[in-house]
């Protein structure tokens, strides 16, 4: 059975008696070319565990499943779990968890699954989860590396460069946390049922260490969450929506760090940001 093609799929489907669900952000690959790359862009291999979210009907499955040691995968709808038992059948290294990734204790499930194996994720993310997944996956560091097929605008957003209009909050988590590349698009034609939207495959290698120094990190979001708060405004003006201090202080605070009082948080380098943070979190405890 070919799980890319459009005829193999819809017969498997009726089989099952199963409907997509726009809920559920269900979009099935139906073009061979695009599981086979992301499942070689992740550099899966037999020394590797990969968890894999929302697997649909394991087209991508199959190609991590060839190369990988063990391969684990979440599925929320209850309604794919046969079919996945039926695609999936002979693959001895392939393990399907029931239920939702977010509720999942991801340590807990790489430490049980991936003993002795580098852990990596690699998936066709639904779109309807896509940032706070991704937020907790790199905040876990349970993961070597994170390789996913998202919406490309998203992509763009995890890639963004300051100054440019992508550039946001998430970018700055994203890239706290790794190395994100975007490595090619995939056009909608791809789907089953085509989306709207153009998709596209990053690959971020997870740091082994913080790029910046910060008191802390909750400190550094707190920042950044406040820099981004009133987008149009003067940074000066954000910092005002996440710290009790009067903006004549936040004005000197803002030149001390060697940026002009006009500028905008999304001109802020991830290091600006951490000088930012380390010197108005100095402020307040003078106070």
């Amino acid at each position: 059975m070919d799980l890319c093609n459009r005829n193999d799929i819809q017969a498997l489907l009726q089989r099952h008696g199963f409907h997509f669900s726009k809920a559920m952000g269900q979009n099935f690959l139906i073009e061979g070319w695009v599981p086979r790359d992301i499942a070689a862009a992740s550099g899966a291999d037999e020394h590797t565990g990969v968890l894999e979210i929302g697997p649909g009907i394991g087209p991508l499955t199959r190609e991590l499943a060839r190369r990988a040691g063990k391969v684990v995968s979440v599925e929320l709808d209850r309604r794919l779990w046969p079919v996945l038992e039926e695609t999936m059948a002979g693959c001895e290294n392939f393990t399907l968890v029931q239920g939702d990734v977010m509720q999942q204790d991801l340590a807990a499930l790489v430490g049980e699954h991936f003993g002795g194996l580098r852990p990596i994720l690699c998936a066709n993310l639904p779109y309807n989860i896509t940032t706070p997944l991704l937020t907790r996956v790199v905040e876990s560091r349970c993961f070597d590396s994170v390789t996913v097929l998202i919406q490309k605008e998203v992509a763009q957003r995890i890639c963004a460069a300051p100054g440019t209009a992508d550039y946001g909050a998430f970018s700055l988590l994203m890239q706290y946390y790794t190395r994100p590349e975007l490595l090619f698009e995939v056009p909608n034609t791809c789907f089953l049922p085509a989306p709207k939207v153009t998709s596209a495959v990053i690959h971020c290698p997870v740091r082994k260490a913080p790029p910046v120094d910060v008191v802390s990190e909750s400190a550094l979001w707190r920042t950044v969450k406040a820099a981004f708060a009133l987008r149009r405004k003067t940074l000066v003006n954000s910092l005002q929506t996440g710290y009790q201090l009067p903006k004549e202080q936040l004005t000197e605070i803002v030149t001390a760090c060697g940026l002009e009082p006009s500028v905008r948080g999304e001109r802020l380098t991830l290091e600006d940001f951490a000088r930012l943070t380390n010197t108005l979190s100095a402020a307040e405890q003078a106070r």
